[in-house]
């Protein structure tokens, strides 16, 4: 079988899920060749994707930031100050700072909001019909979330998601743009969080914005620069990695309509169901990590500086954790998916994105009393983030 996990052509019907089951079977540790002359090795298992994300001494995410591709000197160094790019000890008390805000009480007190913008979304479709799901739902949700509780002014959403599109979907041409123009993307994102943080500073405000930027931990006090940086994260990563699980699952429910029903009968089966959502659509393939000194996978030997893949949407259908892992299962549990990723650098706003979607599909199936596909949908070209771009759909109110 012919094997190319870079190659982002190969996911334009989804996860390519014929390779990715060999590579388990023949290849768990496997050298990809990348386009530039260099490679990277492979981790297609589950227990191995673990295993190296609970060792962040041996396996950097600073090093060479997350993705395979390299790059430029100014947007890596900016990229260390995300958390997701950080190792410790410098990421310890920043994450400590963050996750202080998005805390079971904080995100029980924002339900409220976020079912108050789900309905504001949904309320724009009056009459019967035909939206592309992904920009007309799935994506307004998480936006309008993050922004709010950001308080970015709402003639600024357009341009956060236009930003947040360009860093994630670049390699597809229909959403990204040139080098040149992801690049100054992310230097536009950086200043723009750069200037709120400025604006915000000792301003004694609520916002996540505010209490992340004047709050101290553990003698550490943000910056601007690096929550410039983190704005970048938690923006980018609020909109991308949502819009995908919502309109990703919803299709999976379209498929099979009786769980669509029965789930719009027993709401209170939705949690699990979201869960076996993430595990399925797996919003994110990838994760890249640098070895930082000569270490050993599964007898393979990895030399000091090589990269690392984590291949999550392979290890989110290893059969040796999931039973019968191409059964789309509602009430599979338990569910140790990986969609969030795993160890210090678990999603921060993991919970924040599970109640999103819940509150999503209570909201809809309150809301309208039809959905029919109205052709298949198309996937982002993408070998880093697996979801749609267009998902025409026809929408009957109640």
């Amino acid at each position: 079988m012919e094997i190319d996990v870079y190659n982002p052509d190969n996911y334009s019907a989804g996860i390519p899920h014929e390779q990715f089951a060999w590579l388990r079977a023949n290849a768990p540790v496997y050298w990809q060749q990348h386009p530039a002359g260099h490679g990277y090795w492979v981790l297609s298992k589950h227990a191995d994707v673990l295993a190296v994300s609970r060792d962040s001494k041996t396996f950097s995410a600073e090093k060479g930031f997350v993705m395979v591709d390299d790059l430029p000197p100014d947007i890596l160094e900016m990229a260390r100050n995300q958390l997701l790019g950080m190792d410790p000890p410098k990421h310890g008390p920043l994450r400590r700072a963050v996750i202080t805000r998005f805390t079971s009480r904080m995100l029980a007190e924002l339900e409220p909001q976020v079912r108050r913008i789900t309905r504001e979304v949904m309320a724009q479709i009056s009459s019967p019909q035909e939206v592309n799901f992904v920009e007309s739902l799935a994506g307004d949700l998480p936006t309008a979330v993050i922004c709010s509780m950001l308080e970015i002014p709402r003639d600024m959403w357009a341009q956060i998601r236009r930003w947040s599109d360009l860093q994630t979907s670049g390699s597809d041409p229909d959403l990204g743009g040139t080098p040149e123009e992801i690049n100054q993307a992310s230097i536009e994102m950086g200043t723009y969080g750069f200037q709120l943080a400025t604006e915000r500073k000792n301003q004694g405000g609520d916002d996540l914005i505010s209490l992340l930027i004047n709050q101290e931990v553990e003698g550490h006090q943000l910056s601007e620069m690096e929550f410039a940086s983190l704005f970048i994260q938690l923006t980018v990563a609020g909109n991308e990695t949502t819009r995908g699980l919502i309109s990703s699952g919803m299709f999976e429910l379209l498929k099979r309509p009786e769980l669509y029903e029965r789930l719009k009968g027993n709401p209170e089966q939705l949690p699990l169901a979201v869960e076996e959502m993430l595990r399925w659509t797996c919003p994110l393939h990838y994760f890249r990590r640098t070895a930082t000194c000569d270490a050993e996978v599964r007898g393979q030997k990895i030399r000091e500086g090589d990269r690392v893949v984590l291949l999550y949407s392979s290890a989110n259908f290893d059969e040796e954790v999931f039973a019968d892992p191409m059964n789309f299962d509602i009430t599979r549990s338990p569910n140790p998916h990986m969609a969030f990723g795993h160890g210090i650098h678990l999603c921060l706003g993991a919970n924040l994105a599970r109640m999103e979607a819940r509150v999503f599909f209570e909201e809809f199936f309150a809301r309208f009393k039809g959905i029919e596909p109205c052709a298949d949908p198309v996937f982002i070209r993408s070998n880093s983030i697996h979801g749609f771009k267009d998902m025409p759909v026809l929408l009957s109110p109640a």
